[in-house]
């Protein structure tokens, strides 16, 4: 058994901003599964502290002239052990983890991360005497770049793993910013937190921790190419030794159409018929034509560019001429809800769209669409494909990262041995779209082939307890490269 402490800056069901929410969600709760000794913390937001109900004091701290307070408690409807670092100054505030209210970034976001890697770093050398401590501290985006960082100006401390779910994001403040933080000097330097005059968080995980992971095997290699590394390659190719890829899993009791409770009618392998039950009904929510025999397209995500929506704005005017529809749930760029809102209102019948997000509602348009649109420009791993997957409603995505790695294109030989599971195009932006959505209507058409995707599709194996033990052997390898261990038997492999 290994003692694990997991540090996020967000957890499903406590608080959802994206992706990195379901993992460390889900992730605990497997490795619990597998008999590990973890710990979850993520700040104390008011919506965290609320949707966790019960739970207690059990250390109060003073930081960086902060009065902060540890709540333990746990996952909703889970056993994981929950710690909520409870700082009002810097989480007791409206808005969602990252910005305000009305979108914008909290300014202070560097000193709310640093403070809340800092204590990370206390409870992961048991500085504050709660008689644990961790073999491995697993750190998730640059919010906790920085422990790494931290605990390596220690003689002695826990393994560390530092796992990328998007490097697009990646913690960058000015030099003042380093100062204010009162972090040790030398770690102003381009081996260090230093990065092109900037203080860079996520290069705080690159550099020192032992291991390094992305969300895809795809993933870990493209992100040691320059066009998406965003200048970090040749350090990543540096570390390539210590950098892996492993896909996420999916939360297969959460995503389960035979019992999803926001489904009109529940449906699975064997009743798969059933599922048009559900696009008529969302066909009704969303206010368009009630016509079972036209291909329906889901799309759910955010209005930015990564998610393809200049392909999508670009490429919809070429295809809306045929029996297709589009249903459209997701938030971001103005101009982004400004053109899709707009084609809405050119083509009532065709394209609907819903600006925001909804758990439930996001439920109802994985089982109620027939094809999920995902053309992604870079996808570390992707969740909603799996999600399609699963649903059987066919993924159209570009051939990048995780959705290169999950999804089978329908080519003829994919058919024919009964493995394709959606469309996969490549090509870069602006090219490739238009043509899978032709390839999609072109197999809609034919019943029988249509039918064995889908089957294809449902009985692909994510579940988190394949990831889950994958996670554990890196978690092995990473205290064996630890080169200041705790004690000579801080673990042992069981």
């Amino acid at each position: 058994m290994s003692r694990i402490l997991f540090a996020t800056s967000e957890a499903y069901p406590l608080i959802k901003t994206g992706g990195l929410a379901d993992v460390a969600g889900s992730l605990p709760r497997a490795l619990l599964s597998l008999k590990q000794d973890i710990r979850l913390i993520l700040p104390a937001y008011p919506e965290a502290r609320e949707r966790m109900g019960k739970y207690k004091t059990i250390a109060s701290f003073e930081l960086d002239g902060h009065a902060l307070k540890l709540l333990q408690g746990r996952l909703p409807g889970a056993r994981v052990t929950t710690w909520l670092l409870d700082c009002p100054t810097f989480f007791d505030r409206p808005g969602n983890p990252y910005l305000n209210q009305q979108g914008q970034v909290w300014p202070d976001n560097a000193e709310r991360f640093a403070l809340f890697s800092k204590a990370v770093s206390m409870l992961a050398l048991d500085q504050l005497r709660l008689a644990w401590r961790p073999d491995l501290v697993h750190c998730n985006d640059w919010q906790t770049g920085l422990v790494p960082a931290l605990l390596d100006q220690q003689a002695r401390r826990p393994a560390t793993l530092f796992t990328i779910h998007n490097l697009a994001y990646q913690g960058l403040f000015d030099y003042d910013t380093f100062v204010k933080l009162r972090l040790p000097q030398h770690l102003w330097h381009h081996r260090a937190l230093e990065f092109h005059q900037q203080l860079s968080f996520i290069k705080g995980g690159l550099v020192f921790a032992d291991s390094i992971n992305t969300v895809s095997p795809s993933y870990a290699k493209e992100i040691q190419q320059p066009e998406f590394a965003y200048g970090l390659d040749g350090l990543l190719r540096h570390r390539r030794h210590v950098l892996s890829g492993i896909l996420n899993g999916i939360d297969v009791d959460e995503w389960n159409p035979g019992t999803d409770p926001h489904l009109l009618q529940n449906y699975n392998r064997r009743s798969l018929a059933k599922k048009i039950i559900n696009k008529t009904a969302l066909q009704h929510e969303f206010k368009l034509p009630q016509a079972p025999e036209i291909l329906l397209f889901g799309f759910i995500g955010r209005l930015v560019e990564q998610k393809g929506l200049d392909d999508i704005l670009q490429t919809l005017p070429g295809i809306l001429d045929t029996p297709v529809q589009f249903v459209f749930l997701g938030s971001g760029q103005h101009k982004y809800e400004q053109a899709l809102n707009k084609l809405a209102t050119q083509h009532p019948d065709k394209i609907a769209v819903k600006i925001g997000y909804s758990e439930e509602l996001s439920h109802r348009i994985e089982a109620g669409a027939d094809a999920f649109l995902m053309p992604s420009t870079f996808e570390p791993c992707g969740l909603n494909q799996l999600y399609s997957l699963r649903y059987g409603t066919l993924p159209v995505v570009r051939k990048v990262g995780g959705l290169n790695d999950t999804v089978k294109d329908i080519q003829k030989k994919n058919l024919d041995n009964d493995s394709a599971t959606g469309i996969v195009f490549s090509g870069t932006p602006g090219d490739g779209l238009l043509e899978a959505l032709q390839r999609t209507r072109k197999l809609y058409q034919d019943k029988v082939r249509w039918k064995q995707v889908q089957l294809a599709a449902m009985r692909q194996d994510f579940s988190w307890q394949r990831s889950a033990q994958a996670y554990l052997d890196l978690y092995h390898a990473s205290i064996r490269r630890n080169p200041k261990p705790l004690t000579a038997t801080a673990f042992s492999p069981s």
